[in-house]
């Protein structure tokens, strides 16, 4: 009977925390209107979260009659998060308070895929953004890192083909230097839940991002959580077949979707018709593209690939919104158009209209937010348990 009433109490300790992050300013009044609590729970778990340090009272508010209410807020200084987004060509670093708002940004663009040296980067770059972090009641509430790659339920990289990483545990390496909880996620994972909780798909239920880097990888939201498979490595959509007898894969496959539709493939072809001795990125093709129509053929046939690949999205999981993050989100200007001509051209005519396909709110900080936001989540969670039991 105890335990029941410690889950209870749990539970609705969490419906106000909730309630008070996305509504605030708030008063006791009316969180036990709204969550249909008595006035004394209330007032009780309202009292801890305040001596935990995970809310505030402001002053007075409105009245509607009688004794003006004081007001909460949540305490988003209470401490702070540092979100990695590990790219196989930079690294992105974010430290950001407890509602996910960035107080410090760094990215370096990366010429090694050796494993140790980017583990020390990554070390370099959270000494460098913890040392930024104001003071606080709990200071690094954890890190979380997006990886480019295939990563088990226990967080060991199976398989990142973009890095060359195979079987690596970089996790506990990282946890011993700052003894802080560390999360590892899949970065096409991260990004979704990034655009999910703060971005493009707050609105939705059921949405699939499409991380569109130097390779490709899928983030699956169904009913508000993220889908991870029976082994923890769904979404790698970069890897499905689009093209029977096609070019081979680092994966072992051949014909795959992000060897026709991710960025690196985009700076191949650029390269081949500008020639080797023109600096390449995206950036610049972006604006040449204005000018120059071999360069926005190449765009147009990207776009007509990406949407081969989201239109088979579609047709296997239905959800409301497709969302195009990571790096070819900057190229909105010349994909959005032949993407849409594609699947308004091959979807099924029943379902025309029915799906919504945007681009990435958050732009390239899509992964580096979600993962922030996760460690953010795991920490009011568990402060919530520790706290009660």
């Amino acid at each position: 009977m105890k335990w029941n009433q410690q889950k209870i109490k749990i539970k609705n300790k969490q419906k106000i925390l909730h309630t008070v992050i996305n509504q605030a300013p708030i008063s006791r009044a009316d969180l036990a209107t709204q969550l249909g609590l008595t006035k004394g729970t209330v007032s009780t778990l309202v009292g801890e979260l305040i001596e935990e340090k995970i809310c505030l009272e402001s002053g007075p508010g409105e009245s509607s009659g009688g004794r003006r209410p004081v007001i909460l807020l949540f305490n988003e200084k209470a401490g702070y998060s540092v979100g990695i987004d590990l790219g196989v060509n930079y690294i992105l670093g974010i430290l950001t308070d407890l509602k996910g708002q960035i107080i410090q940004e760094q990215k370096e663009e990366m010429d090694t895929r050796n494993e140790d040296e980017c583990v020390e980067a990554i070390i370099n770059m959270i000494h460098s953004l913890i040392s930024s972090a104001p003071q606080s009641p709990y200071g690094i509430v954890g890190i979380g890192i997006g990886i480019p790659g295939i990563l088990n339920k226990e967080e060991t990289i199976i398989l990142a083909p973009n890095l060359g990483w195979e079987n690596s545990n970089i996790k506990d390496r990282i946890q011993e230097a700052f003894q802080v909880p560390v999360l590892l996620e899949n970065e096409a994972n991260a990004g979704a839940y990034g655009e999910k909780k703060y971005g493009a798909g707050k609105n939705y239920t059921n949405v699939v991002y499409v991380s569109a880097g130097v390779g490709i990888g899928g983030g699956i939201i169904f009913d508000n959580e993220l889908y991870r498979g029976s082994r923890g490595f769904s979404g790698e959509i970069g890897h499905m077949t689009i093209e029977l007898n096609g070019k081979p894969c680092r994966c072992g496959n051949n014909g795959c979707w992000e060897l026709y539709a991710s960025e690196k493939a985009l700076l191949n072809q650029a390269q081949a018709i500008l020639g080797a001795n023109e600096k390449v990125n995206l950036d610049y093709l972006v604006k040449i593209a204005e000018e120059n129509e071999q360069i926005k053929h190449v765009f147009t046939t990207l776009g007509k690939y990406l949407g081969i690949g989201i239109l088979n999205i579609i047709n296997t999981f239905n959800p409301e919104e497709v969302i195009i993050g990571n790096q070819l989100a900057s190229a909105k200007k010349w994909l959005i158009g032949p993407i849409n001509d594609y699947i308004e051209t091959h979807n099924i005519k029943f379902d025309e209209g029915h799906i919504k396909i945007t681009f990435a709110e958050l732009g390239f900080h899509s992964a580096a937010r979600g993962v922030s936001a996760q460690t953010i989540d795991h920490f009011l969670k568990s402060r919530e348990q520790i706290a009660l039991v």
